[in-house]
C-alpha cells in the first residue's frame, strides 16, 4: 500500500514543474500546498490517457509531444465556479445607479454594452441580460460579451442549458419560470436571453485593445488568482476597454488598490464600484 501511495504523489520537481506551467499558460500562482487540487483537477486527465500517476503525466507534458496537452492541464487547473445573481447587490447597483445614469446619457443612440470577462458557463452574462430584459429596453441596442479562457465551459454557455442544481442557486422563481423551458431534467433558457451574449475565448493577460468600448465590466473572483504584477497589467488593460464613467465590479475579496490613476473607489452602500477615470 505505501509503494502505491508512493508511486502516485507527485515528486517535487514535478510539482514544481506544473506550477510554472499553470503561471506560464494562465497566469495563476499556485502555492507549495495545493497538492490536493492538482490531484482533484488532474486525475481526469490522468484515467482519460490510460496513465498510472500524475508523474507520468507530468513526463508526457515535458516531452511535448501533443500540443494540446499542456492548454488542456491549464484548463482543468481554472475555477469555474459561478451562479445565477451572485452578489445580489452588484445587480440591485446596475439597476439602481448605473442604468438610470446610462439611459439619461444614452436616450439619443440607445446603445449599451457590457462584458463578463470571467464568464465560466454563462450564469454572470445571462444574469445580466435578464436583468436588462426585466427593466424594458428592448428598444435598446445591447451587446454583452461573456469571455473565459476555458472553452470547455464556454461551449456551455452558448448552449444555455442548466441542470437544476444550478438554476436552484441564485435564480428567482419568477425569472426560471419567465425565460427558462424544461428540457428533460434540464432546463433550457430561452432564445430572447441567449441572443443578447456572445462568448469568446480570451486570456485576460493578453491586450484587449480590439475590446470595448464598455460601460460596464464585471471581472469578479479573477484577480485574486495573479501575482501583483499580472494584476495591475489586466486593471490597465480593461480600464482600457471601459467608457469614461464606466463601470468595473470586483469580487468581495479583491481590490483595485494601486490603481488610482485609472479608477475612482465609489462606495454604493456596502458595495465598492470602481468607476473608470
Amino acid at each position: 500500500m505505501e509503494t502505491q501511495r508512493q508511486k502516485t504523489e507527485i515528486l517535487p520537481e514535478n510539482y514544481r514543474f506544473l506550477q510554472q506551467h499553470v503561471y506560464s499558460q494562465v497566469g495563476i500562482v499556485l502555492e507549495d500546498n495545493k497538492h490536493y487540487l492538482f490531484e482533484s483537477r488532474l486525475a481526469p486527465i490522468v484515467k482519460q490517457l490510460g496513465l498510472d500517476s500524475m508523474n507520468e503525466l507530468c513526463a508526457l507534458l515535458n516531452a511535448r509531444r501533443n500540443p494540446d496537452l499542456g492548454h488542456l492541464v491549464a484548463e482543468a487547473m481554472t475555477t469555474n465556479e459561478t451562479y445565477f445573481f451572485r452578489d445580489p447587490s452588484h445587480y440591485e447597483a446596475i439597476r439602481k445607479i448605473l442604468l438610470p445614469k446610462l439611459k439619461e446619457e444614452r436616450g439619443t443612440n440607445k446603445t449599451l454594452r457590457f462584458w463578463s470577462a470571467a464568464a465560466s458557463t454563462g450564469q454572470e452574462a445571462y444574469s445580466l441580460a435578464m436583468l436588462l430584459l426585466e427593466e424594458q429596453l428592448e428598444s435598446w441596442k445591447i451587446e454583452i460579451l461573456g469571455t473565459d479562457f476555458s472553452a470547455k465551459v464556454l461551449e456551455r454557455a452558448r448552449a444555455g442549458t442548466f441542470q437544476q442544481i444550478e438554476v436552484n442557486r441564485g435564480l428567482p422563481a419568477n425569472l426560471l419560470v419567465k425565460h427558462f423551458n424544461r428540457c428533460g431534467l434540464d432546463w433550457q433558457l430561452s432564445d430572447a436571453v441567449r441572443r443578447m451574449v456572445r462568448f469568446e475565448t480570451i486570456d485576460l493577460r493578453k491586450s484587449m485593445s480590439t475590446l470595448g468600448p464598455f460601460d460596464l465590466v464585471f471581472c469578479r473572483n479573477v484577480m485574486i488568482y495573479f501575482d501583483n504584477e499580472t494584476k495591475r497589467s489586466i486593471m490597465k488593460e480593461i480600464h482600457g476597454t471601459l467608457t469614461k464613467g464606466g463601470w468595473l465590479l470586483l469580487g468581495g475579496a479583491e481590490s483595485a488598490f494601486g490603481v488610482e490613476e485609472w479608477f475612482e473607489r465609489l462606495a454604493v452602500g456596502n458595495l465598492i464600484v470602481y468607476v473608470a477615470r
